[in-house]
């Protein structure tokens, strides 16, 4: 059974770093399209940042701009998702998500466009 394994989660203060990972399992992710979204407690899940399955389209929400990185490992097949300069807005279960071809560059930042999804890792950034 196809599967995404997120890790890398947990505790730091505000101006930290951390870094997510996204493993596969069960199936390749590389002819896919990846993306990491969070879901902050009371609030609904919001678009992160992503990449095209080729990697040539690499996409982030305002929020994390220059602060985040995405990137991915074909030899490894994992994604990963290096995040500095952690603000306590950052605070957020991150859910990776993996979407097959064909995939349309204009749906990168839609959730709704991606098939398979890991069950999060929690992120919390304290003040």
């Amino acid at each position: 059974q196809a599967q995404l394994v997120e890790s890398g989660g947990g505790l730091v203060q505000a101006g930290g770093s951390l870094r997510l990972s996204c493993a596969a399992s069960g199936r390749t992710f590389r002819t896919y399209a990846m993306a990491w979204f969070r879901q902050a407690p009371g609030k609904e899940r919001e678009f992160v940042a992503a990449l095209s399955w080729a990697g040539e389209t690499i996409i982030y929400a305002d929020s994390v701009k220059g602060r985040f990185t995405i990137s991915r490992d074909t030899a490894e097949d994992t994604m990963n998702l290096q995040m500095n300069t952690l603000k306590p807005d950052d605070t957020a279960l991150y859910y990776c998500a993996a979407g097959a071809r064909p995939f349309y560059i204009e749906r990168l930042n839609d959730q709704m466009a991606y098939g398979y999804w890991g069950q999060g890792t929690q992120v919390t950034v304290s003040s």
